[in-house]
């Protein structure tokens, strides 16, 4: 056992020789241990060092080293407990031990398979809704019961370790002493010679996963971190740069090989082949994706993210169905895993919306519980963060709001489809932290002069009332979130602004969960159209929106760059959920496409932030033959703008660009 409450001093064996059993976590994915000042070892603490005791605590009681504790429960929770609330996959506490039976209990079906929306997003062929449910496994793997387990080893009832922020850390400390034994590898001593039951924590059943899971955790143990918890508790664990971990004990874990597969993805995750079917199924049926020839028949231009609102197991199953819907990737909230089902030259049927669809790439984040307390694992997001990266390197994505869309973000394509389209990941996706493992956090880029705003409120002390997350009308538990709510003058009594596409009577937004008409998330940019104290106002599906954002707790941080506003003369211009090419472009045998507007315009006066400026193009592809199959592209110029919660495109002939400050 060390002395030190963070295993301060260098690994004895930082000279060993060392197998890759998985990559090395990116440097970019993790911040830098600013002043660490951990809690000494004392009989008494601090109320704000309790945890950090819990950790000292439960090192010593179980034979666990302080950093490995530590660095395990910083990739799962960031050493939040979330109030004694599950995450996603029925995980508890800071250590995330899971306990999926209940949360299975509540989970609701995938989010694709409601069948209120046409996936495809285009009438070229007969849209494919669910008309059965999506069958589900049952048998729970081990990953989804280390409660039971921990309770079982420390003997700690259930519910202590449930919503008991010390007693969960204890129960995760047994765990790992536990998969140590098992090994035949010592208590206590080095850091280092705690790797393989690092791997086996993971609950990963292969050898890739458990191992870029590991490498996780000593890379943060290696850096150091320290933050305050959702909770309030300060937590630090100090940096060992020279940390070297013994990397072979994963191949002594009893984990299988990784799954053979030609995977698009970073080296530095875990990723296997599990391949979307495409066939055809009946006289002009076919799914569940599109064959195509991307980015040399069309660029892509986005990433999609989705929560799956259901099981990884029952997930799978829907997009190993022929008949119905398709993405990219999905992630495993346990340990970050990923598995690929359609490659990225192909279309994949997830954003309901062809245009998206056919420039993007889609990925499912594993998730199955409703209510808001849902939260999503270091694991998942720091996996999720480095495939975004390759992507977005690999194919030229800029990694900003306008081109990393939530679900929630993706247009309308006709008036018809606007209240139909889906509201996930929705207000508890910690946008603020996701763009900061991917390297682009979200500060402050100019002046009060900007003429931008990038929301940015803090995750943690953000929380907007939401309604309707179990019942309709009731309130949703108290919750940190990404979102910030709108109203229509400065003041929280004023009415909030209305969104005439989700409500073309003219009835009033609401605070429902899935209700995007009046509230902007973290990331997005709009251009300033006024200021008033503590509140700021901005420009938003025609409309001034007010949002409060005082100097002392900002929701909104200042920035710069180009907008576009009607051209002189007009006194307003539509707005389109699809960029789509002029009907002169259309070659003879393809079916040429409305432009239509959608029910909002762009005022004379009003700006909104620029995204790309793209050609009109459209993407046929109405048979499993894909010789008909052509990409029409026009000479009318489109920009992506920042129009209201969702993206939408302006016709570059209907505006002129400028500088927003």
């Amino acid at each position: 056992m060390q002395g030190s409450p963070t295993d301060p001093s260098p690994s004895v064996r930082h000279r060993r020789a060392r197998r890759t059993a998985g990559a090395v976590a990116s440097a970019a994915l993790l911040l830098p241990l600013l002043g660490a000042a951990p809690y000494d070892g004392g009989q008494e603490a601090a109320p704000s060092a309790r945890l950090q005791k819990a950790f000292v605590d439960a090192a010593a009681a179980y034979d666990v080293p302080q950093s490995v504790l530590l660095g395990v429960s910083y990739l799962q929770s960031r050493w939040d407990a979330h109030g004694g609330a599950p995450s996603v996959t029925g995980g508890y506490g800071p250590m995330h031990l899971t306990d999926a039976r209940t949360a299975i209990a509540r989970s609701a079906m995938p989010h694709h398979s409601d069948g209120t929306e046409d996936a495809r997003g285009d009438d070229s062929r007969a849209a494919l809704l669910p008309d059965k449910e999506v069958p589900r496994n049952t048998q729970l793997p081990a990953r989804f019961k280390t409660l039971a387990k921990a309770a079982e080893l420390s003997g700690i009832p259930a519910e202590r370790l449930r919503t008991d922020a010390a007693a969960n850390v204890a129960g995760g400390a047994a765990l790992l002493a536990a998969a140590q034994k098992q090994l035949g590898e010592p208590l206590g001593g080095d850091p280092a010679d705690w790797y393989g039951a690092v791997a086996r924590y993971s609950g990963a059943d292969d050898t890739a996963t458990a191992a870029a899971y590991a490498d996780d955790v000593f890379d943060v143990i290696r850096r150091g971190q320290e933050r305050t918890t959702d909770a309030g508790q300060r937590v630090a664990l100090a940096a060992q740069p020279r940390l070297r971990p013994a990397t072979a004990q994963v191949r002594s874990a009893g984990l299988r090989a990784p799954a053979d597969g030609a995977t698009e993805c970073p080296a530095t995750v875990s990723c296997e082949w599990i391949p979307a079917p495409y066939e055809e199924f009946g006289d002009g049926d076919y799914g569940n994706h599109d064959l195509g020839d991307r980015p040399a028949s069309q660029s892509i231009k986005y990433i999609v993210v989705h929560d799956t609102e259901g099981a990884w197991d029952g997930v799978l199953n829907m997009v190993q169905d022929p008949t119905y819907v398709s993405w990219q990737y999905t992630l495993r909230s346990t340990d970050g895993h990923i598995a690929q089902h359609v490659k990225a030259k192909d279309v994949a049927w997830h954003a309901g919306n062809w245009y998206i669809n056919a420039k993007s790439i889609g990925l499912e984040h594993e998730g199955f519980l409703t209510d808001p307390d849902t939260w999503y694992t270091e694991a998942m997001y720091r996996s999720s963060a480095r495939l975004v990266k390759y992507l977005s390197k690999k194919y030229g994505i800029p990694l900003d709001r306008q081109h990393i869309l939530g679900h929630d973000t993706v247009p309308g394509t006709t008036t018809a489809t606007i209240p139909g389209m889906h509201t996930d990941p929705g207000p508890y996706w910690d946008w603020q932290h996701y763009f900061t493992l991917l390297g682009k956090p979200l500060r402050a880029t100019a002046g009060p002069q900007g003429g931008l705003v990038t929301v940015a409120p803090r995750f943690a002390t953000n929380k907007p009332l939401f309604t309707g997350c179990v019942t309709a009308g009731e309130p949703c538990e108290t919750h940190g979130s990404s979102a910030v709510r709108l109203y229509t003058e400065p003041s929280e009594d004023a009415p909030l602004v209305k969104d005439i596409g989700l409500r073309p009577s003219g009835a009033d937004s609401t605070t429902g969960v899935n209700d995007l008409g009046s509230r902007v998330s973290t990331g997005q940019q709009y251009a300033v159209a006024g200021r008033d104290g503590d509140w700021t106002a901005i420009w938003y599906l025609g409309q001034k929106a007010w949002f409060k954002n005082p100097a002392k707790q900002p929701t909104a941080v200042n920035a710069s760059g180009a907008v576009v506003t009607p051209k002189e003369g007009l006194a307003e211009i539509p707005v389109y959920g699809r960029a789509y090419p002029e009907k002169e472009a259309y070659p003879e045998g393809v079916p040429v496409q409305s432009v239509s507007p959608l029910p909002y315009k762009l005022l004379a006066g009003q700006k909104y932030a620029v995204g790309d400026k793209v050609p009109g193009e459209y993407f046929y592809a109405p048979t499993f033959d894909t010789t008909p199959h052509r990409v029409v592209r026009g000479t009318d110029m489109y920009y992506e703008i920042q129009f209201g919660h969702r993206v939408a495109f302006v016709r570059a002939a209907d505006v002129r660009v400028t500088p927003s400050a």
